[in-house]
């Protein structure tokens, strides 16, 4: 292996405070876990066990490891840090309904806190569930998405720790409450949408995405000045490295969001096939 390469794979950022809150936030679900399933453990839900952990782990290694060292020098490496924060891990850790869990994994002073914030005509319950309508939950999805990819923000983040982190909250958050519409877990503070309008509503996102990502892979010109200051690596140029990044962004990008309209798609038909069952049983025993 090359010294370069050598180098970039040993370049781990332990950032204390972003480990401290993850691993609190794993222990906290394991003791819930424990308390709600005791000695059960019920095989059918240690899948959402597992797709906790692995959105905490993914987060982890998308924060602190080579890929947030090499997203400073790559654009395409940034790229991908990005997708982990806002495609994959969300919806990981909204599968594992993690809030009962977590929950049950407080003191009970907090517990019974948290349930009088929760109560139907707690102020706290009602203001929550106006910020995360689903209206707001796509205005702040987009309007964010689109904000960091202007270059003045992009570079000021790549410049600026604080601003850094700050682009990493208000990707992760927005898109936990974005998915949050999709993937029903607790708590639920209103009906869930029907599911032509989750199909609508996850499907509207694809051109904004799509539309970035075009822009970026054919722009004639580096759109983040960042990147013409830094040490190119393994022979990247500066339009190479952009194009790969705005290809990502476009193709696998897209292609997750479709994939999710997909499992919609293909649910919403099973639950069609399985209602009109019944109805075309009795028919045909007339």
């Amino acid at each position: 292996m090359d010294p370069v390469s050598l180098a970039i794979l040993q370049s781990w950022d332990f950032r204390l405070e972003v480990l401290v809150l993850i691993l609190l936030a794993g222990v906290v679900f394991t003791r819930g876990w424990k308390r709600l399933h005791g000695a059960e453990n019920k095989r059918s839900d240690k899948w959402r066990f597992m797709a906790y952990w692995s959105g905490l782990l993914i987060l982890v290694l998308s924060l602190v490891s080579p890929i947030d060292v090499l997203g400073g020098q790559l654009f395409a490496m940034h790229m991908f840090q990005h997708l982990l924060l806002i495609m994959i891990v969300p919806p990981l850790l909204l599968l594992a309904n993690p809030f009962p869990f977590l929950v049950w994994g407080l003191p009970k002073s907090l517990r019974t806190a948290i349930g009088r914030w929760l109560r139907p005509d707690a102020p706290f319950r009602q203001g929550l569930a106006a910020l995360t309508r689903p209206n707001w939950a796509w205005f702040a999805f987009v309007v964010f998405f689109i904000g960091w990819h202007d270059p003045n923000a992009y570079n000021a983040a790549l410049q600026y720790e604080w601003v850094h982190d700050l682009e990493h909250l208000t990707f992760f958050f927005p898109a936990v409450v974005f998915w949050w519409q999709i993937i029903p877990a607790a708590p639920r503070l209103r009906k869930p949408m029907l599911p032509g309008l989750q199909i609508a509503f996850l499907g509207s996102v694809i051109p904004v995405n799509m539309l970035i990502g075009i822009a970026l892979a054919f722009a004639q010109t580096p759109v983040y000045t960042h990147y013409i200051g830094v040490p190119r690596l393994w022979g990247l140029s500066v339009m190479q490295d952009q194009m790969l990044a705005g290809t990502m962004m476009w193709i696998p990008g897209s292609m997750m969001y479709l994939v999710a309209v997909l499992v919609l798609v293909a649910r919403f038909l099973k639950t069609e096939k399985d209602q009109a069952a019944p109805l075309r049983i009795a028919e045909e025993t007339r």
